[in-house]
Formats: C-alpha cells, sequence, structure tokens
C-alpha cells in the first residue's frame, strides 16, 4: 500500500529490556581488564561492576536512553515521525528513579508511547557501552529491566495497546528476562494473523539460552542478526558456517501461523545482507560509507531492524524494507550513540 493517509501505518509494539546507555572510549587495556570482545554483547557479572563508574568518570561520556528494542522502536518511529506520528509502543521494566525518569522522558520525546511496569525495589538498568575505532563492545547490567513479568500485559492499557498494534517486535535479550511474554505476545500474533519479529541479538543466547529461544521462534515471522550471530545460532543447530544455508535451514523451520512465511534478514556490516524466504536466498548490496564519516557503529544493527520495521507497518515490499533498514543503519553510524538527526530525510517515506 502506498496511500500517504496514516491509516495505512500499522501500530508496531516492541518489548524489551530498557537501559540507559552509559557510552564512552576505551583502550584496549580497559577491554582486556574486563576480559570484553569488540562487537560482542554480555550480561554483567560482579566484576564487571567498577566499569560503569570508570566509563561514568571519563570527560566523553554520554548517557543515552537505549536497549536493543527500545533503540528499534525510536528508530522506527523517528521514520514514520511526520506521517504517523505516535504509532509505537513500548513494554519493559524500570526502577523508580532518575535513571528510569530520563528513559521515559526520552522515549516519549521521540514519540514512544510507553507502559513501563516498575519495581520500586531496583535500579533502572543500565548498559557500558565500550567504544574502540568505531566498534563497540556491551555490557548490560540488566537491573529492573529483568523483573519483567507477564502480567504486566494482561492489564486494560497493555491490552489496548496490543490490540490496537499489527507488528510487535522483541530482541533475543529478553529471553534472559522473560520468554514467557515472548510467547505470549507470540500466540496472540499466530491467532490474530499479525505479524511477529525477533532478533537473535548475541552468540551467548544460543549458548545458553537456546531453549527459551527454541519457545518463541515458532512463533517468528522475522528473525534478524548479523554475521556472528548466524554463525553462533548455525553452531547450535549444526548447520555448519556457511550464512545462506543458516538462514535458509532457520526460515523453514516449523511455524505456528501458516499465514505468514518466515523471512530471515543476516546483516554482515558492509557486505551484503542475506534473506532467506519461500525456499530461496536473496542478497542485497549495502552501500559503501567513507571509513571517516563513520563515528560509532553502536545502535547500527538495531537501526537497521528499526528502518525494516518502519516500512513493514506500511506493508511496503521485501525490497523496500531492506533498503529503509540500510539506510538507518548507515545513518546512525554517522552519529554518537543510537542517536539521530531531527528530521528524517528518507526519500521513501
Amino acid at each position: 500500500m502506498e496511500s500517504n493517509t496514516t491509516t495505512t501505518v500499522k501500530g508496531l509494539v516492541g518489548l524489551g529490556n530498557p537501559l540507559l546507555d552509559i557510552s564512552a572510549n576505551v583502550t584496549q587495556k580497559v577491554l582486556e581488564q574486563y576480559d570484553l570482545k569488540l562487537d560482542n554483547a554480555i550480561l554483567a557479572e560482579e566484576h564487571h561492576k567498577p566499569l560503569y563508574t570508570q566509563l561514568l568518570a571519563q570527560s566523553d561520556v554520554e548517557c543515552v536512553a537505549g536497549g536493543a528494542t527500545l533503540n528499534s522502536i525510536r528508530v522506527a518511529q523517528w521514520m514514520l515521525k511526520e506521517k504517523a506520528p505516535h504509532k509505537t509502543s513500548f513494554f519493559g521494566c524500570i526502577g523508580e528513579d532518575e535513571y528510569g525518569k530520563e528513559l521515559t522522558n526520552c522515549a516519549e520525546k521521540d514519540g514512544v508511547q510507553v507502559h513501563y511496569l516498575k519495581d520500586a525495589e531496583t535500579e533502572t538498568g543500565t548498559c557500558a557501552v565500550c567504544i574502540k575505532d568505531t566498534e563497540r563492545s556491551l555490557v548490560a547490567n540488566l537491573g529492573a529491566a529483568n523483573k519483567f513479568k507477564v502480567e504486566h500485559l494482561e492489564d486494560v492499557k497493555s491490552q489496548e495497546i496490543i490490540d490496537n498494534a499489527q507488528v510487535f517486535y522483541s530482541a533475543g535479550f529478553h529471553l534472559t528476562v522473560c520468554p514467557d511474554a515472548m510467547v505470549r505476545l507470540g500466540k496472540h500474533c499466530a491467532e490474530e494473523n499479525k505479524i511477529f519479529c525477533m532478533n537473535l541479538s548475541a552468540p551467548f543466547l544460543m549458548e545458553f539460552f537456546h531453549e527459551s529461544m527454541n519457545r518463541v521462534l515458532p512463533y517468528t515471522d522475522f528473525v534478524f542478526g548479523n554475521e556472528g550471530e548466524a554463525a553462533g545460532f548455525g553452531k547450535m543447530k549444526g548447520w555448519g558456517e556457511d550464512l545462506k544455508v543458516i538462514a535458509l535451514k532457520l526460515s523453514q523451520l516449523p511455524k505456528e501461523s501458516g499465514a505468514h512465511p518466515r523471512v530471515v534478514v543476516f546483516t554482515q556490516g558492509k557486505d551484503p545482507t542475506i534473506v532467506a524466504c519461500h525456499g530461496k536466498v536473496l542478497t542485497f548490496d549495502t552501500p559503501t560509507v567513507d571509513i571517516k564519516d563513520i563515528v560509532d557503529s553502536n545502535g547500527a544493527g538495531d537501526a537497521f531492524v528499526g528502518g525494516f520495521l518502519s516500512q513493514l507497518m506500511q506493508e511496503k515490499e521485501l525490497a523496500k524494507c531492506i533498503e529503509a533498514g540500510i539506510w538507518a543503519a548507515q545513518v546512525i553510524i554517522q552519529q554518537s550513540g543510537c542517536t539521530f538527526p531531527e528530521t528524517c530525510d528518507y526519500s521513501s517515506i
């Protein structure tokens, strides 16, 4: 549908871990001190706790509302702001503290309706974003985000948000928190002919949370991941290392709803994006961004999903969704953190 009326834009709901990103440049020594790898994401352990204070003490530190799912929802709304304001919503859990207020204010400023579960006894989650040479290592201290309960989806406001949406998205990170909530939304989509999307998000999820992932996968209509996550999924399933084979086999796994074929999308940075659907594998080239223009790769994957979803909400064809995802990712890597210009000039909006 190509109509310019707002009624053609479907509502989008995100379920995830709202985190305040604490972002700063680090040296190789800091990465080694905390046993961190670039282009990777992990959950914080006790020995990571001093890292947050260390980053906050740096002069270049930036605090930005984040969490993978919320980032994607914010980008999708940014790309739709002029055409369809306030078409996105987000579920998660925060503490009753200043970081929680900041997360709420930032999301609402970006046009996202948030309906948070609040935990008075736990501080709002944070994520250390350690940047070195435009790459990043993420260390998430989930805090209150870890206290989300599936029952929150049953209250009156949540039900209204769910009923009014057609597209649902959750990063795989929520598998460590409340897979029951992901299954709840997945079942709703299967029963109501709606669309449920998930991101593989990080290799450790395939290694340590594969049972939860296998519970959610049958409900997925779209599955996203980067090359490292795709390789991790292939390793978990024993499918070898060919990402095209992995994408195709993942697209053909059993599915609860027959209304939509599963689409698998694997990004590879500057290399072509791999897409598997209908028993076929396609590739989409990625335009080159001059290395001197890249400020921070943090958020590129989240932005890709946000751009993709902004077109999926308009029922655009797959190629347009991919195009918008690549465009959004390339905008975000020229910013610091998952931030974006005031206005969106994507030509297909």
